[in-house]
This record gives C-alpha cells, structure tokens and sequence, in this order.
C-alpha cells in the first residue's frame, strides 16, 4: 500500500505528522539503560519544542485527515464505485505520485539534511546566511522544474491514461482530468519545498495545516460545480488546493529565510548552494519505486469489472489512517535526526530512530488491528450511502482487510529510510531494496489476478512492502542510522503478538451487534483493551511511550482549552 494524498487525506502523505516524540522525549525513563545526555537536551531539537510541535501537528493532522475522510465520502456519495469515479482515480495517480515525490518522501529526503546542515553553519557563525544561499540555489532551479513536468504531463495526458489504464471504458474522461490534476506537480513541489524548510527551521504549524487547506479546496469544488461538471470537479479540486497548500505556508517560509536580525548591509553574502544531484537522484528514485505500487494496481485492476479502481481506492484511504497516525512522529523527528547527524551526534540520532520504530509499531499495529476486525462496520459508516452500496461495501471491506496485513511494514519503511537518507548523502541501497519489493508486488498481482481480483493485488501490495521493509531492516549499518537491529525485532515481536490477539478477539465482538456503529465501538473498544492489556503483559517499550504521549497531548490540549 502506497502512501498516498489521503496522508493526502491529512494523510499522504500525505503521503500525513503529529508526534507522540515530543512526550517520549521528555521522558528518560522509557529508556533507564540509555539516559538522555544533557547535551542533548540543550540542542535545537529540545524537549519543548518536539512537545509543542506534537500537539500542533496532531491537532490539525486529526483535522486534515477528518476531512480526507469527508473527501472519500463525498466522492463516493455524489459518484459511487462506478466508471466515472475509477476514470478519476486513474487522473488521481499523478497527485498520488507528486505527493510522494515532492511532499512526503523524496524532495524532504533531500532538502531536511540540506536545511538542517545551512542551520548548523549558521549556528556556528559562517558567513553570510547558509540558509538563504541554499534557497537562492535550489528553489528557481527546482520551480522550474515542476512546471516543465507539470506542461509535459498535461500535453502527453492521452498517452499517459493509455499507460496508467489501458482498459478503461472512457479514457476521455481519465485524460480531461488528469490535465487538470497534473496541475499540481508545480503546486505540490513548491508546498514540499516549504515544508521541508520549515520543519528543519522547528516550524510545524504551517506545514501540518497544508492537507487541512488541499481536501478543503477538493471538497468545496465538488459541492460547487460538481453538478454541471460531473467528477472533472474533484479534479478541478485537487488543482485549486495545491494551490492554498502554498499560499498556507509563504508567508511562514518568508520571515525565516529573511535577513538576519543584526546582519549589517556589508556583510558577505554566501555563495548559492544548489543540492547534492547524487542524492536528488536516490531520493526521488526511491519515492518513485515506492509510488509505483498505485501503477501495477490501477493496471492490473483495469482489466476488471467496473468499479474495481474504486473498491482498491476507498479500501487503501481507510487503511492507510493508522499508518498516517504512527507516521506523523517521523514528521517530527526526522530534522531531529538530520540536525544530530549534522552535528556528529551518531548516539542521539541511533536512540531516537530506535524510539521512534517502537512507538511507530505499537500505533500502527493498534489500529490495523481495529482496521481487521471492524472493517465491515467502518466501511458501512462511512460510505455506505448515495451511490455506494451494500454489495460496494462488502467489497471494499474484504481488500481492506487484505491490505491492513501490509501496514506494519509500511510504517516501518517510513521510519527506516528516513535514517538512510538523514545524513544528507546519496545511498542507492534503498532504492534497490523498494525495486525488489516492487518485483514481488508486480510477481505476486500478474499471479493472483485472474483467480483472486482486487484481493490478489491487495495481498500483492502487503507482500511486496513488506519484503522492502525486511530488507531496509538488514541492510541498517554504516551507509544508515546504526541501530541495533536484533533488540529492535525482539522488541517488534511483542506488540505483534498482541496486535494478532487483539484482532482476533475484536472480531468475535465487532461481529456481535446488528447495528455497524455499535458493531464498531464494541469491537474498537475490545481491541484496544485486549491490547494495551497484552502489551503491558509483554512489556512492549513502544506502550509507554506512545500512553505518555497520548497523556501529555491531552493535558496540553484541555489546558489551551480551558485556560
């Protein structure tokens, strides 16, 4: 399962960034054995800034993604699962990809560890201002990129629906809106660009609201023209919102590349500094491989019946929110790793990937057990109504579940690429190892399709993301963050087996009621008390962490609330 505009749904990516770091890293006892050094507490990346950081990105993440939710159900309302709805979902890969490329995964790669070193030189007084050299040397080049790959994908937009769908019954449509949503290539490199500087620079109120503003403009262009335009609107939508996902962050962007405070008109100016190519290329290959998944599934499920497009889609977006969820905390702490790697603090930057794979995995593997045992009853809530019906539900209910097998690993490839890439050099290694997961994908869809359909590419797509993430896991060392890799997979193993336990006894309970929303709240509850139960039992590190972190949001939410 691919990260997609549904972190794109305040999802993705979304490709989605809150943060239950801000809590661990305020509590040393997580980890008695390795305390926190007091040099690391006096870094940029303090304690209270992760902590205020967490509770803005959470905030408007639940936001984005209530209202990526309000998208997908509008969708599915005024247009159904029929031809129309996959025709967009076909123009809808290009957003999907340029999220991941540009927003979630690729350009951050490159530009977080680039901000973050110019911020350190300038700490440490070198001449000029490194940061607006590195603006003034990447950003017209980059911008000018996007719109010459946004001019290319509008003019070739026929051939590339023939390439993404050849099996559609109405290309026309797929190709009207994929002129329009190819739109967002400039849109959505120029919002990356400025979350990626903004985070480095500890800023995470603009960037967390880009995906509140994106679904906000899809929404509104479907309500407001989608009677004359048909679904062209949600594609006219995701061009009118990539543009307020720049518009909410310029001004953000602007007060801090500005002229030093106390800098005098004569001082040198530093030279501008474009990226590493090298490392462009690695980043960008590698959130291309990734995305790629969308392709081999829009391919092989456009040979299917009408409607398969559309189950695939509504299935990934509801799945994909407990991986959103744990993902957000590498949001966070990711310029948190690249500013200690720029600093030559190895220790700090192993001990926080290792924290954030353990409260990452206890969240994810929470919610897909949720997601597993009352999928019946979420899909029903959500979309069963309009043009969506029982027999769409149960549909999409079934992939979802297939799909859900997938979302361990994909969390952990968000959070172990991410120590690859921190140090700010080009390693072709995770690119190799997202291309073999992308052949067992493709292998595993040709092979099951025939006999299995939507659910044979689902399993396909669990698979091949999980082979990746096994293979980043091995691969950690020198060319990455050096965790330790065998204290990591024993820690792993335990919310695992009470994720497998919680499933289990949250679908006898989901499955109880007639009614889906008390068949939901039922099961949802089962599930989360079997599992904190069982991980306390086991002695999952992630639990406390991740409690902590919930405890703290809370108490700072009611106090901003009350006070």
């Amino acid at each position: 399962m691919t990260v997609t505009p549904s972190r794109t749904s305040g999802v993705p990516g979304s490709r989605v960034d809150s943060e239950s770091a801000g809590a661990a890293d305020r509590a040393p006892e997580a980890e008695p054995r390795t305390p926190e050094p007091r040099a690391a507490d006096a870094a940029p990346s303090s304690r209270g800034v992760l902590a205020k950081a967490a509770l803005v990105t959470a905030s408007l993440s639940v936001v984005g993604s209530f209202l990526g939710l309000v998208r997908d159900q509008s969708l599915a309302r005024l247009f159904g699962a029929g031809q129309d709805t996959d025709a967009f979902l076909v123009a809808w890969t290009v957003p999907e990809f340029a999220a991941t490329l540009l927003i979630e995964d690729g350009l951050a790669f490159a530009l977080i560890p680039a901000f973050s070193l110019a911020l350190a030189r300038r700490a440490q007084g070198a001449p000029g201002d490194p940061v607006r050299a590195l603006v003034a040397g990447t950003l017209p080049r980059l911008a000018l990129a996007f719109a010459a790959v946004g001019a290319l994908l509008i003019g070739g937009a026929p051939q590339l629906v023939e390439v993404l769908a050849p099996g559609l019954d109405d290309p026309g449509l797929a190709v009207d809106c994929t002129r329009l949503t190819a739109t967002c290539v400039l849109t959505f490199g120029l919002a990356g660009y400025c979350s990626a500087a903004l985070r480095a620079h500890r800023r995470f109120l603009a960037p967390a609201a880009i995906y509140v503003a994106y679904n906000a403009g899809i929404i509104a262009a479907m309500f407001a023209v989608g009677g004359r335009w048909g679904v062209r609107s949600a594609a006219l939508g995701v061009a009118a919102g990539g543009l307020l996902m720049v518009a909410v962050q310029v001004p953000s962007l602007l007060r801090q590349v500005r002229r030093r405070a106390g800098e005098t008109a004569g001082a040198p100016v530093a030279e501008a500094q474009p990226l590493d190519i090298a490392l462009m290329a690695t980043v960008l290959l590698f959130a291309l491989c990734r995305q790629s998944q969308v392709l081999i599934e829009r391919f092989l499920a456009s040979h299917l019946h009408s409607g398969a497009i559309s189950h695939l889609n509504y299935a990934q977006k509801v799945a994909q929110i407990p991986m959103s969820m744990s993902m957000m905390l590498c949001t966070v702490t990711f310029p948190v790793v690249a500013r200690a790697l720029a600093e030559g603090d190895t220790e700090r930057a192993r001990r926080r990937v290792e924290r954030d794979l353990s409260v990452a995995a206890s969240v994810v593997l929470l919610g897909t057990a949720v997601v597993v045992a009352c999928a019946p009853q979420l899909i029903h809530l959500l979309f069963q109504r309009g043009a969506f019906t029982a027999a769409d539900t149960a549909a999409t209910a079934g992939v979802m579940r297939v799909y859900a097998v997938g979302l361990l690993g994909q969390t952990m490839v968000g959070v172990l690429v991410r120590s690859y890439f921190s140090a700010g050099r080009a390693t072709w290694y995770p690119v190799g190892a997202m291309a073999a997961g992308i052949v067992v994908t493709s292998w595993i869809g040709a092979m099951t399709v025939g006999r299995y359909g939507v659910t044979g590419i689902a399993a396909a797509n669990a698979t091949g993301i999980t082979v990746t993430a096994v293979l980043l896991l091995c691969g950690m060392g020198p060319r990455s963050v050096p965790i330790r890799t065998r204290r990591v997979l024993a820690e792993l193993s335990r919310p695992v087996r009470a994720a497998v336990i919680a499933t289990v006894v949250g679908t006898f309970v989901a499955a109880q009621p007639a009614d889906p929303f008390v068949g939901l709240l039922a099961g949802a509850t089962a599930v989360t008390v079997a599992f904190v139960l069982l991980g306390w039992a086991l002695d999952a590190q992630g639990f406390a962490p991740a409690l902590r972190s919930v405890g703290t949001l809370t108490r700072r939410l009611a106090h901003a609330v009350f006070h």
